[in-house]
């Protein structure tokens, strides 16, 4: 008797770990995203990814850089992501892969409704949350603002200014549509 619960569990825990991967198939995450935040084996995540998106997932290596979290409207972008997601930590019990997904949902409805392009991809907001437990980037407090940033940890947080309070020489001068625009 015992035998079949166990099998039961089994099942179960895999048909979690397939609507979970389904959910972030759908958000766009890549394969090592989905690697890391599920149970299920390569072939089958192939499988699942190729009959949710109807194509064959991305090949090559993920950015490894905490650079791009760190350019202008990439840090603005990023840091409203990470606030976020960590308001959400504080508030509900959510495992990693749900605070992520509801963080990054809430990220997009926010940008959509400024009318903004969303130029932080899920897969980059996963990697950022990982280069923030390894503590490779952290929050820092604007001097001006007093909004919390992405930064390097070893910003001076005594002198930081954000790139909202202390825009860079050819910030927001793109007439690109959905780009942050300074008045």
């Amino acid at each position: 008797m015992p035998a079949a619960k166990t099998a039961v569990k089994s099942v179960l825990n895999e048909s979690k770990q397939i609507e979970r991967a389904a959910m972030l198939i759908e958000m766009g995450a890549r394969m090592q995203v989905l690697e890391s935040e599920t149970t299920l084996s390569y072939e089958r995540l192939i499988r699942l990814y190729k009959e949710i998106s109807g194509k064959s997932p991305s090949k090559g290596q993920l950015p490894f850089s905490t650079d791009w979290f760190l350019t202008w409207q990439e840090n603005i972008h990023s840091s409203l992501f990470l606030n976020i997601y960590e308001y959400l930590s504080k508030g509900v019990e959510l495992d990693s892969a749900e605070q992520l997904t509801k963080a990054y949902r809430l990220y997009s409805e926010q940008i959509q409704a400024a009318e903004l392009d969303v130029l932080l991809s899920f897969t980059r907001a996963w990697r950022l949350v990982k280069f923030v437990d390894a503590q490779m980037l952290t929050r820092t407090q604007c001097s001006v603002c007093k909004g919390q940033f992405v930064t390097e940890p070893y910003e001076n947080a005594r002198h930081y200014q954000c790139g909202l309070c202390n825009p860079p020489a050819r910030a927001g001068k793109s007439k690109a549509a959905g780009s942050l625009m300074l008045h």
